[in-house]
């Protein structure tokens, strides 16, 4: 199942508690990005917030594998998740009601 997980900051977060989690926080990424189980990483253009595509089993996994990214460990980030699920519509592009 894809998943997208939407990264805010959390608003007790310590600003100065950021830089010393960050080299940390890029290789989890890449390890988990190696695993496959984290498709795609991105930022937002217009704030610096991650979007991250996962691949997983659930949201429960998806709970699991972002406890693992040291900026949420510290309780300075948290995701809100959104399960996706394939669109149907092309669907009606192929299907004829006159055809039995």
């Amino acid at each position: 199942m894809k998943i997208l997980a939407l990264e805010r900051e959390l608003p007790e977060a310590d600003a100065g508690k950021f830089a010393p989690l960050l080299e940390a926080e890029a290789r989890r990424v890449w390890e988990l990005t190696q695993s496959d189980e984290l498709r795609d990483v991105y930022f937002r253009a217009d704030r610096s917030d991650a979007v991250l595509v996962l691949e997983c089993a659930g949201v429960e996994q998806a709970q699991d594998l972002l406890a693992s990214l040291p900026l949420v460990a510290a309780g300075l980030i948290e995701f809100e998740l959104i399960p996706l699920a394939p669109y149907p519509g092309f669907g009606r592009l192929f299907s004829r009601p006159d055809v039995q």
